[in-house]
């Protein structure tokens, strides 16, 4: 190794590295395997350095699904959905007033376990799996012409997220009393056992029951 890639090692090390010990969260995904030219010096990521630039590389088995955005008209209703209905947790919210925009991230996360430092909570809120983040953006919740398409009418795109739950027609019964919009009940339809429904802003969300999907999908 050159002195030149030892100086871009020592750099990296000293302003990248080092700042994470104090985000646990992310101190912890970030130590699995580190490479330089082509030895492992620690266990962590990996670096290489050609043309005497320093480039890192996660290994992709520390990659996982961490988020779904979507976009929300109204977070009032939206966070009334995706907590009081379907008992999700706010995990954190982000403000950004420059740009008059906020993101909510939510998940089914216990709420004793959210970090209440700030710092601390925003690594360990982008460390769980399969969260929702809803976007608003400031005023649209007061344009009447606003509306956002959900991706199941031409031109098709996106379709739904998905909720497990034990019992898909106790559910369902629930959703009923709270007045939750249906695409399909669960005895419609072909595929019997599944049910889709939809949040505010018209997002289909499938409702289903992880032992009932193999008599479905046979």
């Amino acid at each position: 190794m050159t002195l030149k890639q030892k100086s871009d090692v020592h750099l990296f090390l000293l302003n990248f590295l080092r700042p994470l010990r104090s985000l646990p969260h992310a101190w912890s995904t970030c130590k699995q395997r580190v490479v330089i030219l082509g030895k492992q010096h620690w266990n962590g990521c990996f670096f290489q350095t050609p043309s005497s630039t320093l480039n890192y590389i996660c290994g992709d088995e520390d990659f996982m699904m961490q988020q779904t955005m979507l976009r929300v008209k109204d977070p009032v209703k939206s966070l009334d959905f995706y907590t009081r209905i379907l008992g999700m947790t706010l995990l954190q919210k982000f403000d950004f007033p420059s740009m008059r925009f906020s993101l909510f991230f939510l998940g089914y996360e216990d709420k004793k376990e959210i970090p209440a430092d700030v710092k601390e909570r925003t690594a360990w809120t982008f460390s769980r799996r399969a969260t929702i983040e809803l976007t608003h953006n400031w005023g649209s919740e007061s344009d009447e012409s606003l509306s956002y398409h959900n991706g199941n009418t031409d031109p098709r795109g996106f379709g739904h997220i998905g909720i497990a739950v034990p019992d898909v027609h106790a559910a369902c019964k629930l959703f009923e009393e709270q007045g939750v919009t249906f695409v399909k009940k669960p005895n419609d339809g072909k595929m019997k056992g599944l049910a889709f429904i939809q949040d505010p802003d018209g997002y289909w969300i499938e409702i289903l029951s992880p032992n009932n999907m193999v008599s479905i999908t046979s």
